[in-house]
């Protein structure tokens, strides 16, 4: 199969007949062999029976219905288990993001060779204020953290190798750095491609100010366990020993003028500095053997991604 479309979904009824039409004709047009994997993210309105109905007549709409709504990450997730094309394209399904541009997508993974392509909102239409100005803090911030050059991370078209998301799990707010996730397993070919934005044409925005707290949280976690996940004494370990070592130098400095100068000890700020700088670097080290122990009994932890094997 050439492409598997995963488009995650809430409470989109009006949109989905025109996207599922828009998309067909592009599949046609290039005579791709094709699925559409819509996920309902716990939809309050009719979005499941539409897709019901589009699937009689389309034998290429899959469907899967969530009990309840989980997020945009559970959504992707569930579709990235279920998809079978060579070639993954998500995609929102407010028609904001266009077809259109599925062929040339497909293209820069099957030619140019990329494991993923991310699309560029050059031009929005979103609030200036509440989501144009936020989003760039934020992908300057996930630029800095993970090193990875995109301007978008949160735009929802992008294109994938099948390997690549059959590699990652994505959960929380990480939906937004999946090119973090995929450099993490050893994906680094990873592409830009400017896309059309277009205005929403049906519902509204599913946007809040607490997705983006949560999503900068998902970074911090994200980048610490790509560098750390599998040896935590690594950074525990060398910021404990760096406090306890401030501490254990200045308190020996502060007994050294005790005794040779008879300055005051207990009556000294720079005392109890000595003695919190030595108590967190303790606490620091506890937390980073405490961590390899988990990590060391994780049901995972010799779980790696092998890119080939011979002879065996």
């Amino acid at each position: 199969m050439d492409i598997t479309l995963v488009i995650p979904l809430l409470n989109e009824e009006e949109s989905l007949p025109e996207l599922a039409a828009w998309i067909d004709k592009v599949m046609t047009e290039n005579q791709f062999t094709y699925e559409i994997i819509f996920v309902d993210d716990g939809s309050t309105d009719n979005s499941w029976n539409v897709i019901e109905d589009l699937r009689k007549k389309n034998n290429y709409i899959k469907g899967i219905k969530f009990q309840r709504n989980y997020g945009k990450s559970a959504a992707l997730n569930e579709g990235f288990r279920a998809a079978q094309g060579d070639v993954v394209i998500t995609m929102d399904a407010d028609l904001q993001d266009s077809p259109d541009e599925i062929p040339e997508l497909r293209r820069m993974i099957v030619e140019d060779k990329f494991d993923l392509v991310s699309g560029w909102k050059k031009k929005r239409y979103d609030n200036t204020l509440t989501k144009n100005i936020p989003s760039k803090v934020y992908n300057a911030a996930a630029r800095m953290m993970s090193g990875i050059k995109l301007h978008d991370f949160n735009c929802g078209l992008k294109s994938y190798r099948n390997k690549v998301i059959k590699s990652i799990e994505v959960y929380g707010e990480m939906h937004r750095y999946v090119p973090v996730l995929a450099k993490w397993s050893g994906f680094r070919k990873i592409g830009e491609k400017v896309v059309e934005h277009r205005a929403r044409k049906y519902g509204v925005s599913k946007f809040g100010w607490r997705r983006f707290i949560n999503g900068f949280l998902d970074l911090i976690t994200i980048v610490f366990m790509g560098k750390f996940g599998k040896r935590p004494m690594h950074f525990f370990g060398l910021w404990g020993t760096i406090f306890f070592l401030i501490g254990l130098g200045f308190s020996i400095y502060l007994i050294i003028s005790k005794l040779a100068f008879n300055f005051p000890l207990t009556n000294n700020p720079g005392f109890y500095m000595a003695m919190t700088a030595i108590i967190i670097g303790m606490q620091l080290f506890l937390a980073g053997f405490i961590g390899e122990l988990v990590s060391r009994n994780a049901t995972g932890r010799n779980s790696y991604l092998i890119e080939a094997k011979t002879g065996l």
